[in-house]
């Protein structure tokens, strides 16, 4: 069994996984400094683009293809490539199809994408006419982006005006004042599982960055099911035929009780670590047995566990457990550090959430900042 992996970056997470279940893994990559390019069996250095790949993938008559892509910008190449592989060669590609990918990354069209399907999301705002001031704040974000980029939020109608040349391409959307969720989903061959609800903290004017929040799962909110939350992203899934690992983005007024669906992302999730921590279930390992061609769903769905998870920025904190050797979280209480030196976190699983901060402070790991967020826990 041999698969092609498309990118090194987030190779790390499924070296040894590849390794133990005696998969030859075959890496492209462009940038010839990528750090893991050397954990794979077989790896080729390729221009950017998706025709170095389909070559790859081609000489060394691999048995699927996965793409380990995190940011949106390839994702349109990406799918091509699959149209073509599947269509042509009868090769697996374990992503999302095109019109997923041009629905999700475009938030206009996420936006009809929710209207159409009657899913609760934030109402447009008119910005052509001159706003009450009940209306404000008022969300403006351009239709590309990822991770808060291209938002900004108006108080005022001053300040609304001031951002018309720079916001021409762009929606903008009542400021939803509550709990910021996302949930991964996970399907392939017409069968979904959606994964578990996660905490990402309060919605701010600062629009913080994900990698700067303390997150929890699963999600534990007295006025909010996490069923109906799994439910409508499972629903999500199925209508615009998604493949893979997608995340979804939803704000919970707690005010009105309402969950806005907010964005979707067809592509692995920052929060997979909380989601394999809680649910004892790995997204990134179910991409491969999809691509080995034994992915099966309700075995999926009988795995899945009920662990308390916690995850905290760190920044630069010295272990050397940072590395792909320490990527899988063994029994009911460990841990796993990750991400860039400078924007490390440590993700903990526990049978409470109380042991998680237990096992923080005995790795003199300081909370404090987030104290907001660990009242709402």
């Amino acid at each position: 069994m041999k698969i092609l992996f498309i990118g090194a970056r987030l190779f790390e997470d499924v070296a040894i996984y590849t390794r133990n279940e005696g998969i030859t893994s075959i890496l492209t990559e462009s940038n010839p400094d990528s750090k893991n390019i050397e954990l794979a069996d077989i790896h080729y250095i390729v221009p950017r683009g998706m025709e170095g790949p389909k070559e790859v993938a081609l000489k060394e008559d691999v048995d699927g293809v996965v793409p380990l892509i995190g940011i949106d910008e390839p994702l349109l190449g990406v799918s091509k490539l699959k149209e073509d592989l599947e269509s042509n060669y009868g090769l697996p590609v374990v992503a999302s199809p095109l019109n997923t990918v041009i629905t999700a990354g475009d938030k206009q069209k996420t936006k009809n994408f929710f209207i159409e399907n009657k899913i609760n999301t934030p109402q447009f705002i008119d910005t052509s006419r001159k706003l009450s001031k009940t209306e404000f704040p008022v969300v403006l974000k351009k239709l590309e982006g990822q991770g808060g980029k291209g938002v900004k939020i108006a108080f005022n109608q001053a300040y609304l005006d001031s951002c018309v040349d720079e916001f021409k391409d762009s929606i903008a959307e009542k400021y939803i004042t509550g709990i910021e969720i996302s949930i991964e989903v996970l399907r392939f061959n017409g069968w979904t599982v959606p994964l578990v609800p996660v905490y990402k903290g309060r919605t701010t004017f600062e629009c913080i960055h994900p990698l700067d929040k303390l997150k929890t799962a699963p999600l534990m909110l007295d006025n909010l099911n996490n069923e109906y939350i799994r439910e409508m992203a499972a629903k999500i899934a199925k209508i615009l035929g998604s493949e893979g690992n997608i995340d979804i983005d939803i704000i919970f007024d707690e005010k009105e009780s309402i969950s806005y669906f907010i964005e979707i992302n067809p592509r692995p999730s920052g929060t997979r670590y909380l989601t394999a921590a809680s649910t004892g279930v790995n997204p990134m390992h179910e991409l491969v047995d999809m691509a080995a061609g034994k992915w099966n769903s309700k075995k999926v769905e009988n795995r899945i566990k009920k662990y308390s998870a916690l995850e905290i920025p760190i920044g630069n904190y010295k272990n050397e457990e940072n590395n792909y050797n320490f990527r899988n979280f063994k029994g009911e209480n460990s841990w796993i550090i990750h991400g860039h030196s400078d924007f490390q976190r440590i993700t903990i699983r526990a049978e409470s959430l109380k042991k998680a901060f237990e096992t923080a402070d005995g790795l003199n790991i300081d909370y404090k900042k987030f104290q907001k967020d660990i009242k709402d826990l």
